[in-house]
């Protein structure tokens, strides 16, 4: 008759962690799977890829919108916020002299347009308040065609606009005839300079028939002041000609400088452009805004996954942890996370659920043990706490006798039924009985029922207390953080069991590698890893191979020298799947 009543209740717990018709949970790995003999060993699924970096910004995608929509309200508002410039452009017409290729002049004055010289002069004129340089940055000359010429200035207001782009046209084309005549001066003083250089050859051959003239008569003397007279006739014709050729050069040269001058002029006056459409220019800033802060804020990701030590892979993590990742659920949202019973409203998940049901079965699967649990999170301490309390909720419901043990700082777990102060009592919840152990702030190691005979004499009276709660309980489960400054001896006082819940890119990998070592140190068994938040897009499994996680496989612990408080199941018992604490 005993032996039934142990069976059912070994069915009550099943049927308990399976109630509400859940939907079938997905496990990434089953006890029994086996991984392909065929992997490469130096294979790594954590490489840098297009996938990896897909995912890193698929994992900040809000951070990547927040952005690019601050930057999108930053460029708008610049543009707001920014003095807008008013624009005034004017045209010249300009007469050019000859010129070999059309178009070479009108580049030319182009030029001198945007000279230094010119910037100065309009500053000067106008007495700006900035340098030749700053209002040279302020107009540009624009040829329309070979002879038409536009000037666009911008300026700070309309009136300002115009005012400087009609300074300007008048100071260019002063400047522009000042250095026509200059050249024709310089061409003029070239031309009188070779007619001079004429000039001298010729007198110096009338000095030298002078000196002839003076000298005796003589055959040598005649042949002598032919020869020079001839000289000097060629000469004075070649002077005649240049004379000519020098006022015919003068008198077209003024022609075209005058020409230049006289025919070059303002066409149109300067007027005000109509300004550009204001929505546009909106929306160019805000574009350029919106690319900049999407370029940052990818860039930032990038960067931050590619130096980034936290793991979100499943097989990252078990390689970490040396244990498998049977279970990986989404994040676990708990805006709504208060003390008390408000606080298991977020219980309702589909991922709690899931996450019970995956512990109920790490806790079933190894009923011929003791029936214990202990949850082990390394980061995050409510999700662990909600879905232990969940799990001793629902075993409590179906008539189980449940020990919740809370040894997280402030008892979340605890918190959860409104029993968070320290020592160990009664509380129901939903219907259900439970019986909540919170140790003292200040003992960092309590000891659990499962403690050895050897200890007794060092047991607390919370420890006592427990002991006597245990006595009678069915189930005992345990919220059981680890400090590796505090290691986990402790840990296999409390369960033979144990169920470690990592946060997807909560933690590093010498943390989740430190809590496995603890666990497995302690003597309790890793029966599994829970990974809350994982990626939808992770494909990897979370199983490893024996040879990767450095150790060899530990059974779960059993006390060498049982508490005699808290004796040993019998055999019998044993292969009845149920384990008495008294």
């Amino acid at each position: 008759m005993t032996n039934d009543n142990d069976n059912d209740n070994d069915r009550m717990v099943m049927l308990s962690l399976n109630r509400n018709n859940d939907p079938p949970s997905r496990f990434w790995a089953n006890g029994n799977f086996t991984v392909a003999d065929d992997a490469p060993d130096d294979f790594s699924p954590s490489l840098v890829s297009l996938g990896f970096i897909k995912a890193a910004v698929r994992r900040s995608r809000r951070l990547v919108v927040v952005m690019a929509a601050a930057g999108f309200l930053l460029g708008a508002a610049a543009y707001v916020t920014s003095p807008h410039a008013a624009q005034a452009t004017t045209r010249l017409l300009l007469t050019v002299g000859p010129e070999s290729v059309p178009g070479t002049a009108i580049a030319d004055d182009q030029a001198i347009a945007q000279s230094r010289a010119v910037a100065e002069l309009v500053v000067r004129k106008l007495k700006l308040p900035q340098s030749a340089e700053s209002f040279l940055g302020s107009y540009t000359a624009t040829p329309v065609t070979d002879r038409v010429f536009q000037l666009t200035v911008n300026a700070p207001s309309g009136d300002e606009a115009v005012a400087w782009a009609n300074t300007l046209a008048m100071e260019f084309l002063q400047y522009r005839a000042q250095q026509l005549k200059a050249d024709q001066q310089q061409m003029f003083a070239a031309l009188d300079q070779q007619v001079t250089q004429a000039k001298q050859k010729v007198n110096a051959t009338r000095k030298q028939i002078a000196a002839l003239l003076a000298q005796p008569r003589s055959a040598e003397r005649q042949s002598q002041l032919t020869k020079l007279r001839s000289q000097e006739a060629q000469q004075n014709g070649a002077l005649y000609v240049l004379q000519t050729g020098v006022n015919t050069t003068r008198a077209g040269t003024q022609e075209t400088t005058a020409s230049q001058v006289t025919g070059s002029y303002v066409i149109d006056n300067a007027y005000l452009v109509p300004p550009r459409s204001k929505v546009k220019h909106l929306v160019l800033y805000g574009a350029i805004g919106l690319f900049a802060g999407l370029a940052l804020s990818l860039g930032f990701v990038v960067i931050r996954a590619l130096i980034s030590d936290r793991l979100f892979r499943r097989d990252d993590v078990a390689r970490a942890l040396g244990g498998p990742v049977k279970l990986s659920v989404g994040p676990v949202r708990l805006s709504r996370w208060r003390p008390g019973g408000k606080g298991l409203a977020a219980a309702r998940s589909s991922n709690i659920r899931r996450v019970v049901t995956h512990l109920g079965k790490a806790m079933s699967a190894r009923s011929r043990r003791a029936t214990s649990l202990a949850v082990v999170p390394v980061d995050d301490t409510r999700v662990a706490a909600l879905s232990l309390i969940s799990l001793a909720i629902s075993c409590a419901q179906e008539g189980m006798q449940v020990v919740v043990a809370d040894l997280a700082s402030g008892a979340p777990a605890a918190g959860l039924v409104g029993s968070n102060k320290p020592g160990v009592g009664p509380v129901t919840v939903d219907g259900a009985h439970l019986i909540v152990a919170v140790p003292e702030s200040d003992d960092l190691e309590p000891a659990g029922p499962l403690s050895h005979a050897s200890a007794q004499d060092k047991r607390s009276s919370f420890t006592e207390a427990v002991n006597a709660a245990c006595a009678s309980a069915n189930v005992l489960l345990t919220l059981a953080p680890l400090d590796p400054a505090l290691g986990g001896e402790h840990l296999a006082t409390w369960a033979t069991d144990a169920v470690v819940f990592v946060t997807a890119g909560r933690s590093s990998w010498t943390k989740i590698r430190a809590v496995g070592e603890m666990v497995r140190l302690s003597g309790s068994q890793l029966v599994s890893a829970v990974l809350v938040g994982a990626d939808k897009t992770d494909d990897s499994l979370g199983v490893i191979r024996e040879a990767e996680t450095g150790h060899d496989p530990q059974p779960a612990a059993t006390p060498s020298h049982p508490d005699p408080g808290i004796p040993s199941p019998q055999p019998t018992e044993a292969r009845q799947g149920r384990r008495h604490y008294n």
